[in-house]
């Protein structure tokens, strides 16, 4: 089994699976009036990172789902990594995750069953950090291995963290360093270096639960998580969302040690250039770097909160507590043409 090597049984990898942001509004669109409900706080209207329902005065459900093919070899790295991602979702809109259920497809004629076993081990070891019952799901025969959880969570409604209501003036922070995308398909390629890779596990399978934290502080004022459609994609939906731009120094954006070393060997993913296309016209002062890195979709990302810049040595602080060291590298403007300038 050690032998086995996940990522040459799949045709893409953790969150870079995404469908491109252009193409999923297209299939989003909706040709008819839909039903209000009005406990749902938080739907699809505003592409957050979960759904949120009030049931009842103060208290709401938070549910989620995300799966994905592998984005690593090792099958406990893999499980472990799409644990963190799905739970993150949680973390993202302020809250607490308690319950999650696990989603298998496996290629049952390819793969032993007992690599699919290390991968649910590795999803179990996450949700005992997460101090959550992995408790059920559902599987079936596919043609590439795909792992990932339904996650509910709980939120009081005044600690809810939307990805639509942010603040003119807002400072930005980035919770984990870019670059995961690439040094993955460094390693589906055979050139990653193995402590590059270790480190791009490390940082996927850390959870987001200072999220939970952020979520009872009032100067947050809006909160995702950086997945798929990379840190470009995912501030855009933050600017469109809460109709502002951002201006951002790129010299102060955390990356992945060594992620040199392949970006100027041009090793990236295909959906880096997929994201690029879908938002190319509302960004400017993109590099040849940057655009690698900046577009790079991210498999369990760190959070992107928005901060009202009169309380950034307090939030620094509180972040500092949760053992994150942070600075801010950029913020929230008045809207422009450009929704996104890149200073540096």
């Amino acid at each position: 089994m050690a032998d086995i090597k996940l990522t040459q049984f799949s045709h893409g990898s953790g969150c870079g699976c995404k469908i491109a942001p252009a193409t999923l509004e297209k299939i989003l669109q909706s040709t008819g009036e839909k039903k209000l409900f009005p406990q749902l706080l938080v739907g699809n209207e505003s592409k957050d990172d979960a759904a949120v329902y009030e049931v009842n005065d103060g208290t709401c459900i938070i549910s989620t789902t995300d799966f994905f093919m592998p984005i690593v070899d090792d099958a406990f790295s893999f499980g472990a990594i799409a644990a963190t991602n799905a739970i993150s979702d949680v973390y993202a809109m302020g809250g607490k995750p308690i319950m999650a259920l696990a989603i298998l497809g496996w290629p049952v004629e390819k793969i032993p069953v007992e690599v699919a076993q290390q991968v649910l081990a590795g999803a179990q070891s996450i949700c005992d950090q997460a101090n959550i019952p992995l408790a059920g799901g559902h599987s079936i025969d596919s043609p590439e291995p795909i792992f990932g959880l339904a996650v509910t969570g709980i939120v009081l409604k005044k600690h809810i963290k939307k990805n639509n209501t942010a603040k003119a003036g807002d400072l930005l922070y980035l919770t984990k360093p870019l670059g995961v995308g690439i040094i993955s398909t460094a390693q589906k390629r055979g050139l990653a270096e193995p402590q590059d890779v270790e480190e791009a596990v490390r940082i996927m399978t850390t959870l987001n639960a200072a999220g939970e934290i952020f979520g009872s502080l009032e100067y947050v004022t809006a909160m995702t998580d950086v997945t798929g459609f990379g840190l470009l994609g995912h501030l855009l939906e933050v600017c469109e969302g809460s109709k502002l731009s951002a201006a951002i120094s790129y010299s102060k954006i955390p990356l992945i040690k060594n992620l040199s070393t392949y970006t100027t060997k041009m090793i990236y993913p295909d959906n880096t250039m997929r994201n690029w296309q879908s938002f190319e016209g509302k960004v400017t002062g993109i590099g040849s770097e940057s655009l690698l890195t900046l577009c790079d979709p991210q498999t369990s990302g760190g959070l992107l909160v928005c901060v009202d810049a009169n309380y950034a040595a307090e939030f620094e602080r509180k972040a500092n507590e949760q053992k994150l060291s942070l600075q801010t590298f950029g913020k929230l403007i008045e809207q422009t043409p450009a929704h996104i300038t890149i200073l540096d």
